[in-house]
């Protein structure tokens, strides 16, 4: 079963396009390829910086981005107006809990993240993923 917390219109439509523009330095975009169209996708992400890693959280549960990376584990990485090609592998469920612990303690603070993270308490239903540049 898909487990999703599907964003409201406003942060779809609006917030999502906006917060690239004024959190430069905290959002980053992510262009993947649709895992059955092949067309390239872009929305914005917040990278997760820990123990000198970084990961890609689908704190939402299992996005369309989410599964379009487990399908083509590559994808490219724009932050600050740099962009980088990416190659992921998926985090197993057994050591998710630290890094959404970190990511609730980086990102917690933005609108909805904190809710969605409660309201899906399973690390099993967020899919996370390490980035190998």
């Amino acid at each position: 079963m898909r487990v999703y917390l599907k964003p409201p219109w406003m942060q779809r439509h609006v917030a999502n396009r906006l917060v690239p523009l004024f959190q430069r330095s905290m959002i980053s975009r992510l262009t993947v390829k649709g895992r059955r169209s092949g067309r390239e996708r872009t929305v914005p992400v917040a990278v997760l910086d820990h123990e000198g890693e970084r990961y890609l959280v689908s704190y939402r549960g299992r996005s369309d981005w989410a599964l379009n990376l487990r399908a083509i584990p590559e994808a490219r990485l724009t932050t600050g107006g740099r962009t980088e090609p990416i190659t992921v592998e998926e985090v197993p469920e057994s050591s998710r809990p630290p890094l959404l612990a970190a990511y609730r303690k980086a990102y917690g603070s933005m609108p909805t993240v904190t809710g969605v993270l409660d309201a899906l308490p399973d690390p099993a239903d967020h899919p996370v993923f390490r980035i190998r540049a």
